[in-house]
């Protein structure tokens, strides 16, 4: 073979190299979820989730089980560091894990593929100038938590414990960060994820837009709504409160937004309204 032949037969041969590789990293990452998603669930996480997660008790057994698989596997694979002098336990660990996967619960789980590590502080922290990644402010700010797309979610340990213990206020700091990382998962924020189907992007599209101006509206003109204003601020903010609306009032958000109660349940393919 002539050298032209050889660097053409290694052009040709490299791609199905790496298209291998990336096969069998593939199959073993599947593999190990699949045997995490087997492992007993301790009783003492068990506990902690009948106190931290209130719709744990009205969930299915099926969907009880789902979850603890998934709490598994999340908690093998992302990082969890305690910031600001907090002490990591097993309840801030598994209570954030919990909600994070409620998320996933009925979906294709991809982890939140994005995600590398999840930060807590104590409580409300003070973001400065740099941000807590070294991202430019332009003044400091205290925050409940925030969500990267640079591979991290930041919360504060007692709002999250806040808003788990009140399932019904329609606040809940946890399904808002991770929301966000599933909007970000494509590469945007722009409130809208990455969907099962190319067709159900415009329907999507037309359902959030016309709610979203409708809660810009009622903000401005001071309105109540059953979804926080502070979902008018853009459609990221919008996509990530009306996730807390759907998981924490969705008996009130189906009532009053029917469409965008049937949008995000064919989203997360869940029906809150079951657990109320």
């Amino acid at each position: 073979m002539t050298s032209t032949g050889t660097i053409l037969a290694v052009i040709v041969a490299l791609p199905i190299a790496v298209l291998a590789i990336v096969l069998l990293r593939r199959r073993s990452r599947a593999a190990r979820r699949a045997r995490l998603m087997k492992l007993p669930f301790p009783d003492e996480w068990r506990a902690i989730l009948e106190q931290n997660l209130p719709p744990y008790d009205r969930l299915p057994p099926e969907l009880q089980e789902r979850l603890h698989g998934r709490i598994h596997v999340f908690l093998a694979e992302k990082n969890f560091e305690g910031c600001g002098g907090l002490a990591l336990t097993d309840e801030i660990r598994v209570t954030i894990a919990a909600q994070a996967c409620l998320l996933l619960l009925n979906r294709k789980p991809s982890f939140y593929p994005k995600l590398d590590s999840v930060l807590v502080y104590p409580s409300a922290y003070v973001a400065g100038a740099k941000g807590v990644f070294g991202r430019q402010r332009n003044e400091e700010s205290v925050r409940l938590g925030e969500s990267w797309h640079t591979g991290a979610v930041v919360l504060s340990w007692n709002d999250v414990k806040r808003g788990a213990s009140d399932p019904r206020d329609g606040h809940n700091v946890t399904y808002h960060e991770f929301a966000h990382q599933l909007d970000q998962e494509d590469g945007s924020a722009d409130g809208t994820p990455v969907l099962d189907h190319v067709s159900r992007y415009s329907t999507w599209a037309e359902i959030l837009e016309a709610e979203y101006q409708d809660l810009t509206r009622r903000t401005r003109r001071g309105r109540e709504s059953v979804l926080d204003q502070y979902g008018a601020t853009n459609r990221a903010e919008f996509f990530a409160v009306a996730t807390e609306t759907f998981f924490e009032k969705p008996a009130q958000l189906k009532a009053k937004h029917p469409e965008l109660y049937e949008e995000l349940s064919e989203y997360y393919k869940l029906n809150p309204e079951e657990w109320q």
